[in-house]
């Protein structure tokens, strides 16, 4: 272990102190949120997305050293494990390297190579790989080895099979090996050419030719589908005189009868083991980082699309277009209750699209609808078109604004189990409309009951390995569940299991507790829950709010461990009077419009922007204060480290604050575009839809999304556009170019 964690201290640039630190709390059972959030003064404020990739490093460390571990009790159970093997297995960096070393003790299907060492030829074979000066003729020596009785009946047969087992030898070099795999990482190069002439996505890959060191993770994905699909085929070119001169410099000495005929059989090892056994490991290699970088850059979209800000304390309503079932339509309070359903048809010629401005408009009337969400699935043109109309009959008392939803993952929610149980009186469709309106309301708590597989922030998130991907976006949605809060009063079962230290059956659990006892009071009561023991109760409590309890700290981030260090914090500046709840203080559904405190709405769960009971002028005061006092000494007099100081002052001058109100505000519209009014020039604001290897795609307002190239982002170099962009953020875009056959809209953010 001391190993591994200089390693992985190397590896992050942080001290082995914490890098300790963080496996001990780890094995001891703690999460990635409760480990970023309350232990920073054990691991130097490590970030989750930091703490996710070390606890990855640790786990591929800590499996490559039990695979040492049994390849050196394999081979030395072959009798075969030397003081050279050893050596070379514990200085193995890769799997890679560990498969190298052990493939020639590996147990092989029949071989050419084992047949001959069943004949008895491997000696003859050794006595020629020695290339000794003073061998006698191969002639010679092959003709001891004449052996009808196993089928070796003449000196071309004893030379043939002490050849393929030379062959043989020289492909399980693992020295050998690892020289042609850093030559075709730096120097091989992947063509393709189409398999058929008929024309498809692929066509880009028709002709296509690029050095492996420059090839782009979605290439090698499109080229793996394209391969796939059949559509076209892939090779890899490299200089086999080139990889012939590394096999020879490692294995020919001299030059004479056995040197010549050493080399023949590298030759034939070249082209009949290595060439095939390499390029497959080639190929395997390029798509495992491939698909690593693409789960990287689907994590990295879906975070700040979970971080969306929400529309908070608005009236509602959600639209899903369609065509044949017309367009469902649902409208939700300002807590996400239900209100009002229909299904309209504005896509049923002129009458039907005037029948429904007149339907929509009097349930706008009626329940007060401030916005309209829009899901940008099939129709959704067409619905927006109707909207905009809509919106410019209300009369001025009735100011309404719109926003395309990302749609997707909306129907497998709505045909779910727990859809089902949420809504057991609706259809299928207008689920789906329940939850575009709720997106808007609040993205994350609507986004949390859906596998993130299906959200569609990424690149062929269909090709991943679906394990890996899984369980690197529920980490995602876990580290942003966390990092917002959850109300322990109003949240779902679906909900409260992606909090820290919660499991589907404890979350079950709290909401039947709270059904059969009322609301929670307090943080202490978690731990009369049937299940959710000590353990539980220290990882998930700080997650965990109340607002409105008693405890003012259960309404904030404070983990109920420090408490009494929130209190010597507040005694030592003053302001105890700060944590005393006032007489008929407003309860957390009446002193927040978005307190999700109905039970009808359990679903949007999260906490709400909740008001202490000190007076704005107590506030002010202990803002002051805090601002004033000198850090290390008042951590140490409350007796914690810097970061947790800087924690609890946070929460305490923001008590229940959600950190996606800092983000800016989603673009809400009155009006709408047509691709066909776009000229080259213009200048827009759009949000950022996805962000892909190759660039960002933008909504401008028209429906279909521009591209803005990765060279159009900046004017500096960039590798990547995830270093610039994220999902969700508002840019000002120029227009490039507009192509409306083919509906491509190119963009700049170089204005």
């Amino acid at each position: 272990m001391d190993r591994i964690i200089t390693q992985l201290a190397i590896e992050t640039g942080r001290p082995e102190l914490y890098i300790r630190n963080v496996i001990t709390l780890l094995d001891e059972g703690n999460t990635i949120p409760f480990i970023a959030r309350y232990r920073k003064e054990m691991h130097g404020s490590m970030d989750d997305t930091t703490l996710r990739e070390l606890a990855d490093r640790l786990i591929y460390l800590k499996n490559l050293n039990t695979k040492k571990e049994d390849i050196a009790s394999a081979i030395d159970g072959q009798g075969k494990l030397t003081p050279e093997l050893i050596s070379e297995i514990n200085s193995a960096c890769t799997l890679a390297e560990l498969e190298d070393i052990y493939r020639p003790f590996r147990q092989k299907r029949k071989t050419r190579a084992s047949v001959a060492k069943e004949k008895g030829l491997e000696p003859l074979a050794a006595l020629i790989y020695t290339q000794t000066v003073s061998l006698p003729p191969l002639s010679e020596l092959a003709e001891r080895y004449i052996n009808e009785e196993k089928d070796v009946n003449s000196i071309e047969d004893a030379l043939g099979g002490a050849s393929d087992i030379i062959a043989e030898s020289i492909s399980d070099s693992a020295a050998i090996r690892k020289s042609i795999r850093d030559y075709m990482l730096h120097h091989a190069v992947i063509k393709t050419s189409a398999a058929s002439e008929e024309d498809s996505v692929y066509r880009n890959y028709y002709d296509f030719s690029q050095p492996v060191q420059k090839l782009h993770g979605h290439q090698i994905l499109a080229i793996n589908r394209g391969e796939k699909e059949g559509y076209i085929k892939v090779s890899i070119e490299t200089d086999p005189d080139l990889i012939m001169d590394l096999i020879c410099s490692d294995i020919i000495h001299g030059n004479s009868e056995a040197s010549d005929f050493v080399k023949k059989a590298a030759e034939d090892s070249l082209q009949r083991l290595i060439s095939p056994s390499m390029n497959n490991e080639l190929r395997s290699y390029l798509t495992e980082e491939a698909s690593e970088g693409a789960i990287r850059n689907f994590a990295l979209n879906l975070k700040p699309l979970l971080m969306q800000p929400p529309v908070k304390g608005h009236v509602t309503m959600g639209l899903d277009p369609g065509y044949k079932n017309g367009c469902k339509v649902a409208v939700v309070d300002a807590t996400g209750k239900v209100l009002d359903t229909c299904v309209v048809y504005p896509t049923f010629g002129e009458k039907g699209k005037n029948e429904a401005i007149r339907k929509l408009t009097a349930m706008i009337i009626k329940h007060s609808v401030e916005h309209i969400a829009i899901g940008n699935g099939t129709a959704s043109r067409e619905t927006e078109q109707m909207t905009v109309e809509m919106i410019h009959g209300l009369d001025a008392g009735h100011k309404v604004s719109y926003m395309i939803v990302n749609e997707a993952g909306a129907s497998v929610y709505s045909a779910s189990k727990l859809a089902a149980e949420e809504f057991p009186d609706y259809d299928v469709n207008l689920r789906s409309a329940v939850s575009i309106a709720r997106r808007l309301q609040d993205p994350l708590a609507e986004l949390v009951k859906i596998d993130p597989k299906s959200i569609g922030v990424g690149q062929y998130q269909h090709d991943m390995p679906q394990k890996r991907l899984g369980e690197t976006l529920s980490g995602v949605v876990e580290d942003c569940v966390n990092s917002v809060g959850v109300d322990l009063n109003t949240a779902s079962p679906s909900l409260l299991q992606r909090v820290s230290g919660l499991t589907a059956a404890t979350a079950k659990n709290i909401v039947l507790f709270r059904e059969e006892n009322g609301e929670f009071t307090s943080r202490k009561q978690l731990l009369r829950v049937p299940k959710l023991g000590p353990k539980a109760y220290e990882q998930c409590a700080g997650f965990l709010r109340i607002p409105g309890a008693p405890e003012i700290l259960d309404s904030t981030g404070v983990h109920p461990e420090s408490y009494d260090a929130a209190k010597k914090l507040l005694e030592l500046c003053g302001c105890s009077d700060c944590l005393t709840t006032a007489a008929g203080s407003p309860t957390a559904a009446e002193s927040s419009p978005t307190s999700y405190g109905n039970s009808s709405a359990s679903e949007n769960g999260y906490q709400a922007e909740t008001i202490d009971s000190a007076s704005e002028a107590s506030r002010k005061s202990l803002k002051e204060k805090l601002s004033r006092i000198d850090e290390k000494k008042t951590a140490e007099a409350c007796g914690i480290g810097i970061p947790t100081l800087k924690d609890i002052v946070k929460e305490l001058l923001k008590p229940g604050r959600d950190p996606r109100d800092e983000l800016p505000a989603p673009v809400l519209r009155t009006d709408i575009m047509e691709i066909s009014d776009l000229k080259p020039g213009m200048t827009l604001t759009g949000t950022v839809r996805n962000v892909i290897d190759f660039g960002a795609f933008v909504d401008i307002g028209v429906h279909q999304d521009g591209l803005v190239h990765i060279s159009q982002i900046c004017d500096r170099f960039i590798r990547h556009p995830s270093e610039v962009l994220s999902v969700g953020d508002v840019v000002n875009v120029g227009i490039l170019e507009v192509d409306e056959k083919k509906k491509r809209i190119a963009l700049t953010m170089k204005i």
